[in-house]
This record gives C-alpha cells, structure tokens and sequence, in this order.
C-alpha cells in the first residue's frame, strides 16, 4: 500500500493495518516512528544526492559512482586470486545442512560460489531470503580486501552465486524466515571461511533472548566467541560476523524491566584448542521479578563450532532454567516458556573454533 503521498504520511490506515489484523503489532505507535525515520533517512539521502548533483553536475557524478565501483570490482579480483577451490557442509542444530562449492578462477579473478546440496526449506523458520545468502557472501569476501574500499554493489562483480530455489537459502513463499537472517547467516558464514580454509567457526548464533508482557517486550542478541585463523587467536565475547547490535548497559535494563542481570562474564575455557585457541563465549544470568513470557532463538546447542587446521571445536552453548523452588532444566536451542518471579535463565553462548594444531610443551 501506498503509505506516503504528498509529504503526508497515511497514520491512519496504517494505524487498522497494524491493530486490526488476525495478529495485531504489539506497539503500532512504534511501528508508526520506525516507519517516520525510515522515511526521514530516505528523505535526507535524496537532499544529499541532490546537493552532490548541484555541486558537480550529474554527468560527473555518475562518473565517480562508476569509478568507485570499477575500483571495488578490481580490488575484489586480487583478493579472490589469492584462494583456492574447497567445499565445506556444515550442519545446524536442526539438523540442517549449508552445503558450499567455492570454484576461483585465477586468471579473471573471479569465483562461482555454488550452495547446491544445501537442504531444502522446511517448515520451521531457519530458511534465509536469498537477499540475506548474497549479503553473507558479500560479507565474508569484503573482509578479504585489504584496501580501504566502500562496500558497494562492484563488489559483487567478479562473484557468480548459485542458490537452488526451494533450499533453505532460497525458500519460496510463505516458508517463515526469521531466523534466516540472525541464525543462518551465521552458518553460511561460517561455511565460506571453512571452504576457503581461512578461520575457523565462530559462535555461529546471535542467541536472540526476549521476554515480556502484554505491557513490555525486550529483546537482545548475546556475543560469544570468535574463530582463530592462521596467525591469531579469536576474540573472546564479541558480536561476530553477521550482526551489529550491541548490548542494552545493565543499569538501563534493570531500571526499565524487572530483571535484575545476575551475572555477565567470559565462560572461561569455552574456545576451542589449537596452535591459536578460539574466543571464549559469555555467561549472562538473568532473575525476573514478575511473570512473564520468555523465548530463546539460537544455535550451536548441539553442534560445537567446528576447528581448522587441526584446531579443536569450540564448547556448544548452554541454556538453563532454574526455578525459584531449586529444580532446573536444560533448554533447547529454541524454547517458549512462562517464568515466575525468582526464576532464573542463565545464557552459556558457545566459544570460537581453535586453528591448528597445539604445540606440545617441553617440561
């Protein structure tokens, strides 16, 4: 629907969409600003284009705009001359499979990144847009660029990509995506740096922790560990790869909600061995003060990330629901649940995957 015209945002249609279907938006007022700053970003992209445009002309312009990409493009090629052809299969905690073929043809510098074998879309909501396939192939080859470069769409020039409409990286409608983007990704990821032989896994999940009411809802990604590569240890509780956000401070959270935050520190250990060891994952308690409704969306529950080169696999994370009465349980990877006041979840994320071998130490 047509939801700007004239300068005049449609509040109020947009107001029955968002409140008056099977399952109404929680906060449509909140949908409403998005939407306003959205509108405001693209209005603002326009200025800008516009003033460019008054200061050095259109023709010139366009021109730098292809001169960008053309020097995007041909730094792409060095960096893909420097690879060699692999393949890697990884597996989800679902039991899903990303299945990749990497073909680098030296002498054009170029690749065809080839995901045929990977498993075919299912009925839960691991399936990824092809949109986000091809933003994690951006991704994991920008970061092989040494210069400075902007990202941008010459990038994706020397690369052919191949995704089997119908597979979990492709889905057809209306197979569920919402994980595809925080989770799969994440594996996709992971499962180019494995074919190329460049790092081993990282955490390999965004863990994704809500909980809420009908009156609030928060929401937050947990970091872990990051996979070491040749010549460097992962990173110990850091966001990897295919996110941005960050964590909400303890003060502003506890202040807002009624939680209070337990515990947050490295799980120490959690990275797996190797000539260079992989990033430990974080442990984050949480006690709730009231009912209320929580749920995980994670990963690598099951499946420990793997190592390279030798190097171990990283600890696979842990989730556990402690009750106020003493009793607990493990949770799995994806679970909704109820809690009452005094219960507890604790947040184990998983740790990086070593590289290489350890070097045995004389006494």
């Amino acid at each position: 629907m047509r939801i700007l015209r004239d300068g005049v945002l449609a509040t109020g249609t947009l107001r029955v969409l968002l409140a008056g279907s099977r399952w109404p938006a929680r906060s449509p007022e909140q949908n409403l600003a998005d939407l306003r700053a959205q509108l405001a970003a693209n209005a603002r992209g326009i200025r800008e284009i516009e003033r460019a445009s008054s200061m050095h002309g259109w023709p010139l312009l366009l021109a730098y705009m292809g001169h960008v990409q053309d020097n995007a493009e041909a730094c792409m090629r060095r960096a893909i001359r420097r690879l060699q052809d692999g393949r890697f299969r990884y597996e989800m905690d679902s039991g899903q499979q990303v299945t990749v073929r990497i073909v680098v043809n030296h002498e054009a510098g170029a690749a065809t990144v080839d995901f045929t074998g990977t498993s075919l879309q299912q009925a839960n909501n691991f399936n990824a847009p092809r949109a986000v396939t091809v933003a994690a192939v951006l991704y994991v080859f920008r970061t092989l660029v040494a210069e400075p470069i902007p990202l941008n769409a010459g990038c994706l020039r020397p690369l052919t990509i191949v995704v089997p409409p119908g597979s979990m990286l492709d889905p057809s409608p209306p197979g569920a995506v919402v994980a595809g983007n925080v989770e799969t990704s994440q594996c996709v990821v992971d499962a180019l740096y494995g074919a190329l032989g460049l790092q081993a896994a990282a955490q390999g999940t965004m863990n994704n922790f809500t909980f809420g009411t009908g009156r609030y809802q928060y929401y937050e990604t947990i970091a872990g560990g990051a996979g070491a590569g040749p010549d460097y240890p992962g990173a110990s509780g850091v966001q990897t790869h295919m996110t941005n956000s960050r964590l909400t401070d303890p003060e502003v959270l506890e202040r807002r909600f009624p939680v209070r935050l337990r515990e947050f520190s490295l799980r120490a250990g959690s990275g797996g061995s190797g000539m260079h060891r992989g990033g430990d994952g974080l442990v984050r308690e949480f006690e709730f003060l009231e009912p209320m409704t929580v749920a995980l969306l994670a990963n690598h529950r099951r499946v420990r990330p793997f190592g390279l080169a030798g190097g171990g696999p990283g600890m696979a994370g842990v989730d556990r629901l402690l009750r106020r009465d003493g009793s607990s349980e493990t949770l799995p990877a994806t679970a909704e649940f109820p809690v009452d006041a005094g219960d507890r979840v604790c947040i184990e994320t998983p740790g990086g995957g070593g590289y290489g071998r350890a070097v045995a130490q004389d006494d």
